[in-house]
């Protein structure tokens, strides 16, 4: 069931031209240090941002910066303009039936926290079921844990299997429970697993639950369709599919955001203010408080025309080739011990403890050599509980990285392998 959902991966795509590609991010034109080229590896944690999406907002502050909604002056209509149409990008790029369905956060994290605040305490109750996974990032944990604390629902969860993946029969048992609400990751931090989101937003809805998502790297790696997913709220940030920091999205199906009370309060969410009382405004702009980060709207809107001209499905394919290679050149090294399933059955993650090195350590020698990879509990400490560990090293792959970056990866382990012993 894995298997059939990264199917088009396995499709002839032309492939990316990545030494192209590579051009259009100045970053790459730097060295860490002279003679050391940046080989970028940390891409699960912030990807890097093209010219596109550069020159797009400077040239909103150059030229159009002002306040929007509320302006009927030539500058503030042209950033009221900008700042919707990027919603209208945002709405096309996962499918979604409106552009009103898209909510602008700061990231990820707000996002899930808005339905935890707004959906989930307007609905929840104590002994009110919702069900996570063992994989979760913090983000898709602590926001539950807070409302566990406060209203005495219950949290349980889907276990991970050895090899990384959910185990599905124990969700169908945890599902005869009558759970309120779904919530996972689509695909993992750490592990890289792709989960079926498809059958277990099905399975969820036929028990009567609502779903949330967590898309934060799937979004930007994968088409996401969230009419095809039928799910209920999906979460993502633009930082990590080439767009600016400081903003992401809340998809939600209409009928649920209108029944939703506001998340915060203050100017551009009302629709009329008495001294006593207040009446909301309309979607979307019920949930967004405030003036928002116009100028990183504007990127986020440039960062989705930018991954469209690439097209989604051949950044998969390329990620799955890289993915391929570097799980079967890490393999190689006496020591390495692998995390996740399959290349087919995950993104463009590998990672991994070096026997006898902290992954600090592994972290830090790497960087002598440019090579920048991510080494700790990756904001999901719990996964690492599970597998006994207290962290890992993390190498991950985007539409510009090259197989010449994974040898460099691969001839920096062993380096470490040399200075440790």
């Amino acid at each position: 069931m894995y298997t059939c959902l990264l199917v088009y991966l396995f499709t002839s795509l032309p492939m990316l031209n990545v030494n192209e590609i590579r051009k259009d991010f100045p970053i790459f034109q730097r060295e860490t240090k002279p003679g050391t080229p940046l080989v970028y590896l940390d891409s699960t944690a912030t990807s890097q941002k093209p010219l596109a999406v550069l020159e797009a907002m400077d040239h909103y502050y150059r030229y159009s910066n002002a306040n929007i909604h509320r302006g009927v002056h030539t500058l503030a209509e042209e950033a009221t303009a900008l700042y919707e149409q990027a919603r209208e990008k945002i709405a096309k790029f996962i499918n979604a039936p409106s552009a009103r369905q898209i909510i602008y956060t700061r990231n990820t994290t707000e996002s899930i926290n808005l339905v935890a605040y707004s959906w989930a305490r307007a609905n929840l109750k104590a002994g009110d079921l919702i069900i996570l996974t063992e994989m979760e990032h913090h983000s898709n944990l602590v926001p539950w844990q807070m409302l566990q604390m406060e209203r005495g629902i219950e949290l349980d969860f889907i276990p991970v299997t050895d090899d990384g993946l959910l185990d599905l029969d124990t969700y169908k048992t945890l599902l005869s429970r009558s759970p309120k609400l779904i919530s996972f990751t689509h695909m993992s931090n750490v592990l890289g697993t792709i989960n079926p989101a498809a059958e277990i937003i099905r399975l969820a809805h036929e028990a009567g639950a609502v779903t949330l998502v967590d898309a934060a790297q799937s979004v930007p790696h994968l088409k996401v369709d969230v009419q095809s997913l039928d799910v209920d709220f999906l979460a993502f940030s633009a930082h990590k599919m080439c767009g600016p920091t400081g903003i992401g999205a809340l998809y939600g199906k209409a009928e649920l955001l209108e029944a939703m009370p506001p998340f915060l309060g203050g100017g551009d969410m009302i629709k009329v203010v008495h001294l006593r009382s207040f009446r909301a405004n309309t979607l979307p702009h019920k949930f967004e408080a405030g003036t928002p980060a116009i100028a990183e709207a504007v990127g986020f809107g440039a960062a989705v025309d930018y991954l469209s001209s690439v097209g989604m499905d051949n950044i998969a394919e390329h990620e799955h080739e890289i993915t391929e290679y570097v799980l079967e050149r890490l393999e190689e090294i006496p020591g390495i011990k692998l995390f996740g399933p399959s290349a087919d059955k995950k993104g463009g993650i590998a990672a991994f403890t070096f026997e006898g090195v902290h992954p600090h350590d592994v972290a830090q020698v790497l960087d002598r050599d440019g090579i920048a990879v991510r080494a700790g509990h990756h904001c999901a400490q719990p996964l690492h509980e599970k597998f006994g560990i207290p962290a890992t090293s993390r190498a991950s792959f985007y539409l510009y990285n090259t197989k010449e970056e994974v040898d460099l990866l691969v001839n920096g382990i062993y380096k470490v392998k040399e200075l440790f012993g």
